[in-house]
């Protein structure tokens, strides 16, 4: 059986080190933070399957404190739901997959060794259907199955680990920035420069991945013609400037395209007895989110204004338009939008969360709680209904369910690390001065702040009585101290 990661794990929030977001070379801190892991014996030997999750969990510790990431619920789980339906139909993997949306208005996507899927947010609003989106992840997975370049970091025995870890750095986050610097950068002190052409995609990775990935397309219902669209979309953006970043670690395109459109010819064109998905709305309220939430505010305004013209009463143009003007502040337009949105969607559990976490912002708590409510058991579950939730609860005077609430948040989505803060506030409201700083230091712990994480925890264990929790925290504190103590020794 394929490993999923669930939609909110805790590897969307490990803590990461204060000092090296504060480096003026971001991308260079990258290769100084692998170094502990690459300084290994035998560090020239292939990797084994141990060796490259660590390489991952390495890479992606300092992707999260260098590179923005989306963790909009809505979209991550969109993401997730997506993946898992193509993961379905693959072969047992050795890894546990993550998939993750960069905020960059760049046109890539990438997976690492150790099943690491990456989307940057320009790709996915570049995307017209849902099957688009399915064909590029369906081709990402595909290299993973692969293990493409696994198998080329195993053949490049004369290049030691920390190269290694350069070439994949600079082969896929240099190529994403976009800029010769930032390739400098993940090069610097390697031998990346000479070598990093060793770990790019060859036309037959392509088209190897492609083969998989039309597979794994066609048995989860998805056509493959939204492969070749996809490329076809992203091969037109060069029209407006340089080479896009994915045709610059994917190869090959002309070849691709004029494969998937064979492979469709005789798989799919005049076949009866195919049955495929439909065009997925939810694809569409994802990328209507990602450019009103993130997108540059000026083109977005116009965007959704130009849209809303055209139809007052197209509910994607409102969902926009209602998101945007809760963005910029201007709440009570927001919810204008946003409640024609909700007209002809009146069980969508998002667009209800979007109404009621502005209700409970501008103060009016009883309609927050009816409107959050009544999303309550509409799934899928969404952590931020459940945060929004329980903060409504606490202000009309329902503590205990505000907390049962909030409990049952940091079970469910441990990496919703707003929901570790307020569970603070509201112990400490409550009188329970321990697990107030248990949860404080949670949250500071989540956050990468390890000075405040270490002051409520030790607090904490103080006073605490429960054995359970005081072994926790014990076991956090020694996760924390144990850097401040290898550091002693070295100096």
């Amino acid at each position: 059986m394929v490993i999923v990661s669930a939609a909110f794990d805790t590897s969307l929030t490990p803590p990461v080190g204060l000092m090296i977001c504060k480096l003026k070379k971001p991308l260079l801190a990258l290769l100084m933070s692998l170094s502990v892991l690459l300084s290994i014996p035998g560090s020239t030997l292939p990797l084994t399957i141990s060796e490259e999750e660590k390489l991952s969990r390495e890479f992606m510790r300092v992707v999260q404190a260098q590179f923005p990431l989306i963790r909009d619920p809505m979209i991550v789980g969109y993401i997730n739901r997506l993946g898992f339906e193509i993961l379905r139909h693959v072969p047992p993997q050795p890894f546990q997959y993550h998939f993750y949306v960069l905020d960059e208005h760049v046109y890539n996507a990438f997976a690492t060794p150790a099943g690491q899927i990456f989307f940057h947010r320009g790709l996915i609003e570049a995307m017209k259907s849902e099957d688009e989106l399915a064909g590029i992840l369906a081709h990402e997975i595909s290299h993973v199955v692969a293990r493409h370049i696994s198998e080329k970091i195993d053949r490049s025995k004369k290049i030691n680990m920390m190269a290694l870890a350069g070439m994949v750095a600079g082969a896929f986050l240099g190529a994403a920035a976009g800029s010769s610097e930032a390739a400098s950068a993940l090069s610097y002190g390697t031998m990346a420069a000479a070598q990093s052409m060793e770990l790019a995609y060859s036309r037959q990775d392509e088209i190897q991945a492609d083969q998989l990935g039309l597979i794994y397309l066609a048995k989860s219902g998805y056509s493959a013609n939204g492969l070749m669209t996809s490329l076809q979309t992203i091969r037109s953006k060069q029209w407006f400037g340089s080479i896009p970043s994915y045709l610059s670690t994917h190869p090959a395109a002309e070849d691709r395209i004029a494969y998937i459109d064979a492979w469709i010819e005789k798989n799919e064109e005049n076949r009866d007895d195919i049955k495929l998905k439909t065009d997925s709305m939810e694809f569409h309220y994802v990328r209507t989110r990602l450019s009103a939430l993130y997108g540059d505010e000026a083109i977005v305004r116009r965007q959704f204004e130009d849209q809303v013209k055209a139809a007052p009463d197209d509910p994607l143009a409102n969902y926009g338009m209602g998101l945007f003007y809760s963005r910029i502040g201007q709440k009570d337009k927001a919810l204008t939008y946003l409640r024609k949105t909700l007209a002809s969607r009146p069980l969508d559990a998002f667009i209800l969360t979007d109404l009621g976490k502005i209700y409970f912002q501008l103060g009016r708590y009883n309609e927050a709680l009816r409107v959050l409510e009544g999303a309550e058991n509409i799934p899928p579950y969404n952590p931020e209904q459940a945060y929004y939730l329980g903060q409504t609860l606490a202000q009309v005077g329902q503590l205990t369910r505000a907390r049962e609430t909030l409990e049952d948040l940091v079970i469910r989505a441990p990496g919703y690390f707003q929901a570790y803060y307020a569970l603070g506030e509201l112990n400490e409201n409550q009188g329970n001065t321990p697990m107030a700083h248990y949860y404080l230091g949670l949250y500071y712990w989540q956050k990468g702040d390890m000075r405040n994480a270490e002051f409520h925890l030790s607090r904490s264990l103080q006073a605490m009585k429960d054995p359970e929790k005081r072994q926790e925290i014990k076991q956090v504190l020694e996760g924390l101290q144990k850097p401040s103590k290898k550091k002693k020794k070295a100096g």
